[in-house]
């Protein structure tokens, strides 16, 4: 799959975390920030009805280039957003998500599909060209290379852009997921070392 003088094979990348969703193996690995978490049938089933970034986080850091890789639906009656974290980092005192990255599908109050950077929320992507359907199950492929931030959706890029002053992957590297006054279910998670390869930007001449 080529970026903007990228070229990624996501279903590929090395595979650094990859355990089935349990009771166990989430309560071992996430903390509940806000929200009603649990695990049916090897679904991370969130729930929230606040607007508000309802989120289970993870425990350990995954520093670096990462793109999380996952399976998501949204459960009835609820019509909206798919999102998740990476490259973050958490505000203890106010219990909020700090400096991260988050990406979603069905989102941001009108069916968008896009991207956003906490906390200041002054750098915001967004399109509403994706046809999102509530209980579809989607793949879903977020990540970041850098400041270079893609969401790919079963397959094919969905949205990508590119910070000009990229989050420090070395220094922030919490990851989880939300449930955004909806009830959203994900399943089959892995975590993936985001790497490329880089491409000429370069046209042929057609005439």
């Amino acid at each position: 799959m080529d970026l903007m003088r990228k070229r990624i094979d996501p279903d590929n990348m090395e595979i650094i975390y990859d355990r089935p969703f349990t009771q166990e193996s989430f309560e071992q690995d996430f903390e509940i920030r806000d929200g009603n978490w649990y695990v049916e049938d090897g679904w991370l089933i969130g729930e929230s009805r606040k607007n508000f970034a309802s989120m289970a986080i993870m425990k350990e850091n995954f520093f670096g280039p990462v793109c999380l890789d996952f399976y998501a639906k949204v459960l009835e009656p609820c019509t909206h957003d798919i999102n998740c974290m990476w490259s973050g980092s958490w505000n203890e005192e106010t219990n909020t998500r700090a400096l991260a990255y988050v990406s979603g599908i069905g989102g941001w109050w009108d069916g968008k599909v896009g991207f956003e950077k906490s906390p200041e929320y002054k750098l915001n992507c967004g399109t509403k060209l994706f046809d999102f359907e509530p209980g579809r199950v989607y793949h879903m492929q977020c990540g970041s290379i850098g400041g270079h931030v893609f969401v790919i959706v079963d397959g094919k890029l969905a949205i990508e852009a590119t910070d000009p002053d990229p989050i420090d992957q070395s220094k922030y590297g919490r990851i989880g997921f939300e449930a955004y006054c909806t009830r959203v279910a994900y399943t089959d998670f892995k975590i993936r070392r985001a790497d490329y390869v880089e491409i000429p930007a370069w046209y042929d001449p057609e005439f």
